[in-house]
């Protein structure tokens, strides 16, 4: 049974997540089309779909948007993500509700702007959205942002505007080692508490809290090496394949794969893997039995911001994919293979010929 079949949706913020939620099988009119930059061709994609709602976050979109429904003769439902500033207290690249950061419109502006798209052709008002940040393991951001969007909702339907989506965004956090991340069951009971008696259609995007500790990223040892006071395991995995640790300094766990006696030896290591750059760490003073070439390690709470992160960065293929269900598996992503990889590639005829610049120095 996939999310789909189980009647979730989608948040998409670019053309490609939405061609890929359409294509899992989930229907427009489930799909939000969120982004701080969307492009007229995403927007036509959008409306071509049929989404729930396009979550704007400008009145540079909102034009846009409006101009492309009108010559369509459609109309296009619309929320505006306002920003409360607020501190979602979480890590600073992640935090998105704050009035530095990129997203959304000022919350003090936004009745300005649904005044305008109220009178702007191919413009159906129909909600507002919030999302303040992610991995929030503390419910006072969300009450502070949930409070704040409150009150601008009673004041858009004093102005007479039909408010009856609310799309309060994601958030919710896991536990990766040691936080204390709200229960869904105490994230619910705040929501209720402020918009509970708000007679419309809540929408969340709990997508870490769903998927986080769903994946594991396998990898095998491929030397130990000690430098100095220091013990380097060295994986085949990489920040290549992983980037959360090195991009976010998070804290994932590993696990050897095999069991290893009560009694075995254990040392402080730093797992590593083999891309060339220094920040390429998985996990730093980790207390490991001993570790030797061959063996496997298990990364755990790899299934959210995981693989959709990967890239091929010194030319390394991504990794498969495996799906386990019970004692089913499947591969769901084949590797890519480098002849692939590297087929992607193509030079131009004006430059000629390749040539091996060895041989200009006559090497063999």
């Amino acid at each position: 049974t996939t999310l789909s079949d189980c009647g979730a949706g989608a948040d998409v913020v670019s053309g490609g997540e939405l061609q890929r939620a359409l294509a899992a099988g989930i229907p427009g009119t489930r799909i939000v089309f969120s982004g701080v930059g969307k492009t007229q061709e995403e927007l036509a994609a959008g409306l071509a779909a049929q989404v729930h709602q396009f979550n704007l976050e400008s009145k540079t979109q909102l034009e846009s948007l409006s101009e492309i429904a009108a010559k369509q003769n459609v109309k296009a439902p619309v929320a505006f993500r306002v920003n409360p500033d607020v501190d979602a207290k979480t890590h600073d690249k992640i935090a998105t509700g704050r009035k530095a950061d990129k997203f959304g419109v000022p919350i003090v502006e936004a009745r300005g702007l649904y005044d305008l798209a109220r009178s702007l052709p191919g413009i159906e008002v129909v909600g507002v959205d919030l999302h303040i940040g992610s991995q929030l393991t503390n419910l006072e951001p969300f009450k502070d942002a949930f409070s704040r969007l409150a009150e601008l909702v009673n004041a858009l339907r004093g102005d007479g505007h039909d408010i009856r989506q609310i799309d309060l965004g994601g958030g919710l956090g896991v536990r990766y080692r040691d936080e204390e991340p709200p229960t869904a069951s105490e994230y619910a009971e705040l929501v209720d508490t402020i918009f509970g008696g708000f007679d419309c259609q809540l929408i969340f995007e709990p997508g870490r809290a769903l998927v986080a500790n769903a994946g594991i990223l396998l990898s095998q040892v491929i030397e130990v090496k000690h430098v100095s006071e220091r013990r380097f395991v060295i994986i085949d995995a990489a920040m290549n394949d992983f980037l959360r640790p090195a991009l976010y300094d998070a804290w994932h766990p590993i696990d050897p794969v095999c069991e290893a006696p009560v009694d075995a030896t254990r040392e402080i290591v730093d797992i590593v893997g083999p891309v060339c750059e220094s920040g390429d760490v998985l996990g730093i003073g980790r207390p490991m039995s001993f570790l030797a070439p061959g063996d496997f390690v298990a990364i755990g709470a790899a299934g959210a911001y995981g693989a959709v992160m990967a890239s091929s960065y010194n030319t390394r293929p991504l990794a498969a994919e495996v799906m386990v269900h019970g004692g089913r598996i499947a591969i769901v992503r084949p590797r890519l293979q480098l002849d692939e990889l590297i087929g992607r590639d193509r030079l131009p005829q004006w430059l000629g010929k390749p040539t091996n610049p060895l041989d200009e120095h006559g090497a063999t």
